[in-house]
């Protein structure tokens, strides 16, 4: 037990230093930085008087002049004081050794800056005179910055990942004219919509509370990190399936365990309502100016949502600037933490990045001293394990195919037909009930466990609610490139279900996947050889829940009739894979996915005041006939 929560407190550790800008690496030493730059702080004034606590970090050699690297971040500017260096600035260390002026700034009411901070501000499009928001802030100070630090070529790019990607993507609107080159990496960009908050209408519970009630804590003075380190919240176990299942159902019972206001009103505010709207900062893209490289993982387990939107909503809203997306075989944020490992496809692609993408394109933009990238999506091929390059995504070529399910648990390319269902039913049925919900993983911890994005399914199988579809061995290779989405025909016996669909690679026995850093797993008791249908790993592709009342609409939502049939569609996430000759494709569906998501009391009701005698089973039924073929479509490439 003493090794487990050792190891919670560890993760939670790692998170955080996930969440600030200073990506460390052990090999690196601080005074490396100290003896090639100078540290200064100001505190910058903001058009309403608020100032800014920003770190500068100048090079020595004053020989030349530098443009600026500037990233904004809600998540410490450590570490304080001029004679304190990090172990690392900017996203490459190739930068620093080239030389940049790289800019730290705490955002408003954060840290040491003045002002109140708001949880995803809304975005203002045209300010009125006295008003401030996040883009007006980046705007003065850069304004600041041009005209008080020495020796700067007057160029400006800007960067930061995770919620220090929001406030990248907020620098850019209507963007300062010194701004040329900006990278938002895994930014945070529609809460309800598929990031951090919300996931089709389904509460990531294990994440959310994490966050807030570790990072974002209320503490005397106001709502703040504390000032010099996390304190990870006290779980008492490591058993996080136990944990939320014991404390819940009802997410009120949880909040009241943190007792923090925004953690309150994101599970109260759970429809895609006034309060989340302008919190979706993808529509205000508006005025974008410079080069944009958009980052992000394809195991992202936070924003890989977020990378995507941005992209496409700057793609669209700003014809004619070069807008380029980046997305290889990481984590969130992995691409700029992973050490040099040769033996490691993740950290060899994380590499690449930092020496052939992220560098060249700063060093172009601000320098002019390399030529600017020339593909619109740079993107890593899991499965082939290799990056490709596009003119568009997701590709033109990739063909929209549906994989359709069928009677025995069979998957194929092609269509039920009548004959199959004559002496077979045309459904499959399973009970969901909230007292035994499916996991997420084996054996769930009270933090999140990101790489779940890449579990073995196999442990999964077994059980009665979730059914699975798996397709005859491939005669070819498969690849995979876009958005999946689910066209399903369901039933449920009560008046709302969340339907959760797992996308699967089957390997051969014997065949180990590059991606499979959940290793644990397959020793868990349950989990090895245990698969009705296969014992190969069964490596997850993309999974999402789907909350059925969100079926037509994300603001307005309604109920289910029980016992009717109803068609569900959504889309999850793009992926970039290759299902391999010899390999076979797999499909999951159920109703929990707990405690990664909370749980649906499987009826039409404000989940968030549920009572615990509100949640009760229901009976799923998902259909596979001519006149009612679920598949799951996919973007298929032509065969190479």
């Amino acid at each position: 037990m003493k090794t487990r929560l050792l190891l919670a407190l560890l993760v939670v550790a790692a998170v955080a230093a996930a969440a600030s800008i200073f990506w460390v690496r052990k090999s690196q030493d601080p005074s490396s930085l100290s003896a090639r730059y100078v540290k200064r702080e100001f505190h910058i004034p903001m058009r309403d008087g608020i100032k800014l606590y920003t770190a500068v970090y100048t090079p020595k050699d004053t020989s030349r002049s530098y443009p600026f690297l500037l990233t904004r971040t809600p998540f410490g500017a450590t570490p304080y004081g001029e004679s304190a260096f990090p172990a690392r600035l900017g996203p490459s260390e190739a930068l620093v050794q080239s030389g940049y002026i790289f800019v730290v700034q705490d955002v408003r009411g954060r840290f040491q800056s003045e002002g109140q901070f708001v949880d995803m501000p809304p975005q203002i499009d045209h300010p009125e005179n006295g008003q401030t928001t996040e883009s007006t802030d980046a705007y003065d100070s850069i304004e600041w910055l041009l005209h008080n630090v020495e020796h700067n070529n007057g160029k400006v790019g800007v960067w930061g990942i995770s919620y220090a990607g929001f406030f990248t993507s907020t620098s850019i609107i209507q963007s300062h004219p010194a701004i040329k080159a900006a990278s938002p990496e895994a930014p945070v960009t529609d809460l309800f919509r598929g990031d951090d908050a919300y996931h089709n209408g389904a509460f990531m519970l294990t994440a959310e509370f994490q966050l807030y009630s570790t990072f974002f804590r209320i503490r005397p003075g106001g709502l703040d990190f504390p000032p010099k380190s996390f304190e990870p919240f006290a779980y008492g176990t490591s058993n996080g399936y136990d944990f939320f299942l014991q404390r819940g159902p009802n997410l009120a019972g949880i909040a009241d365990l943190i007792h923090n206001p925004i953690f309150d009103t994101n599970i109260h505010r759970n429809t895609f309502d006034s309060y989340w709207q302008p919190r979706d900062v993808a529509p205000h893209l508006l005025g974008v100016h410079c080069a944009v490289l958009n980052v992000g993982g394809w195991f992202d387990a936070e924003d890989l949502s977020g990378t995507l939107r941005t992209y496409h909503a700057i793609e669209r809203q700003n014809p004619g600037i070069s807008n380029v997306l980046v997305m290889g075989p990481w984590e969130h944020g992995s691409w700029v933490r992973l050490p040099h490992d040769d033996k490691n496809p993740s950290a060899v692609a994380a590499d690449y990045f930092r020496e052939h993408i992220v560098f060249p394109f700063f060093e172009s933009y601000l320098k002019g001293d390399a030529p600017p990238p020339s593909p619109r999506a740079q993107v890593f091929e899991t499965g082939t394990n290799v990056w490709r390059q596009q003119d568009t995504w997701p590709p033109q070529q990739a063909r929209p195919t549906n994989i359709y399910l069928h009677a025995d648990g069979k998957l194929s390319f092609e269509p039920p037909h009548a004959d199959e269902s004559s002496d077979k039913r045309s459904y499959d049925e399973y009970v969901s009930d909230p007292a035994h919900p499916v996991p997420y993983i084996a054996n769930p911890p009270t933090w999140i466990e990101p790489q779940y994005m890449v579990g073995n399914q196999r442990f999964s199988a077994l059980r009665p609610d979730v059914l699975t579809y798996i397709s005859e061995p491939l005669a070819h290779d498969v690849t995979t490139a876009g958005p999946v989405s689910p066209r399903l025909f369901v039933s449920s016996t009560g008046s709302d279900s969340d339907f959760d669909v797992k996308l699967i690679d089957v390997f051969p026995v014997g065949v180990k996947p590059a991606f499979s850093p959940v290793e644990a797993h397959k020793d868990e008791p349950g989990a090895a050889g245990t698969s009705k249908l296969s014992e190969g790993y069964e490596l997850l592709i993309r999974g999402e829940p789907m909350r059925a009342k969100f079926r037509n609409s994300w603001s307005d939502p309604k109920p289910i009739e029980p016992n009717q049939m109803f068609p569900l569609s959504f889309d999850m996430p793009d992926v970039y894979h290759t299902f391999q000759k010899g390999h076979r494709i797999m499909i999951q569906i159920q109703s929990s996915w707990f405690p990664l998501t909370d749980l649906n009391p499987q009826k039409f009701l404000d989940i968030s005041t549920a009572a615990k005698a509100d949640f009760s089973a229901a009976t799923e039924r998902v259909y596979h006939s001519p006149k009612a073929p679920s598949a799951v479509v996919v973007g298929i490439m032509p065969t190479r």
